[in-house]
């Protein structure tokens, strides 16, 4: 335990759209675009780092105006008084879409450009230095081939907000990252296993086949399944598993499918994924 933390919350569904908050959509990177921009760094030997904001909500300059009642526990002499917000606070709904412009802004200041088919992404060209950035909310992956202008650039943004300097990236957004001479890897081991243990098949039978060559899931007349949180938890877990996982993608495909009224049968096929998974978990992706 290195420290404690206690945080004021903001409800946000009190918030009223058009009062308390205009815009509320904040771009976060797309996974494609994560495979593809550490695909290209590897390619061409570049380094490549990762960095942290600390409180990136709070970092925000609020345009609204927005109050708040009192926290619990806290008395005054006036009744029925309260806050007025001077700067941003965590559960506001517009806190990550401000972040994120006033961070663009300190990259377009430094030289970066946002690209137009990932805004998360921004690049810089100066004479032989080449940066490139990834933001995803507070996490960033800086990447360049040149170690003085990585060092340069990360010393500008500690001077912007408040950062920690993750150093070479290793994992990022549950994926691990590794570098050999034959270029990198991608690993998804931790998650994989974790999805085994939370649904108790780590001692199953591992299998071979992920879903039958001519099943007929949609024609299933079996029980629907009470507890429709599991199968939309261990879907949505399997979905995000297939970023370096493509084998998965049809039979999750087929499964998503049943979302909102899964039966028996679909849960079976879940767990026959899963146990495909058993099979090999720590197959990496390049």
């Amino acid at each position: 335990m290195e420290c404690y933390k206690a945080r004021l919350v903001i409800l946000e569904n009190d918030q009223i759209e058009g009062i308390d908050c205009t815009e509320t959509f904040a771009p976060v990177a797309k996974m494609v675009t994560v495979r593809v921009f550490l695909a290209v760094a590897v390619a061409r030997h570049w380094q490549v780092h990762q960095m942290d904001v600390y409180n990136d909500f709070l970092h925000g300059d609020l345009q609204e105006e927005v109050y708040m009642k009192l926290p619990l526990g806290f008395h005054i002499l006036t009744p029925n008084k309260v806050c007025k917000l001077k700067n941003f606070l965590y559960g506001l709904k517009q806190a990550p879409r401000s972040w994120f412009a006033k961070l663009s802004v300190a990259l377009k200041v430094y030289g970066f450009r946002q690209s137009c088919s990932d805004y998360s992404l921004c690049s810089m060209t100066s004479g032989q230095i080449h940066l490139s950035v990834l933001v995803h909310v507070d996490d960033l992956i800086v990447v360049g081939n040149d170690t003085n202008g990585i060092w340069q650039f990360k010393a500008y943004l500690s001077d912007c907000f408040h950062m920690k300097d993750l150093g070479v990236l290793k994992y990022f957004l549950g994926v691990k990252l590794a570098r050999s001479q034959e270029g990198g890897f991608l690993y998804q081991r931790k998650y994989a296993l974790d999805i085994i243990n939370e649904v108790g098949l780590l001692g199953a039978k591992p299998v071979c086949v992920l879903i039958e060559q001519n099943h007929r899931l949609a024609l299933s007349t079996s029980e629907f399944l009470i507890d429709l949180e599991k199968y939309h938890c261990l879907v949505g877990r399997l979905i995000y598993l297939c970023f370096i996982r493509p084998e998965l993608s049809y039979s999750v495909h087929i499964l998503s499918q049943f979302m909102q009224q899964p039966r028996e049968d679909h849960w079976q096929a879940v767990l026959c994924v899963v146990c495909y998974l058993k099979q090999n978990p720590d197959k990496v992706s390049c």
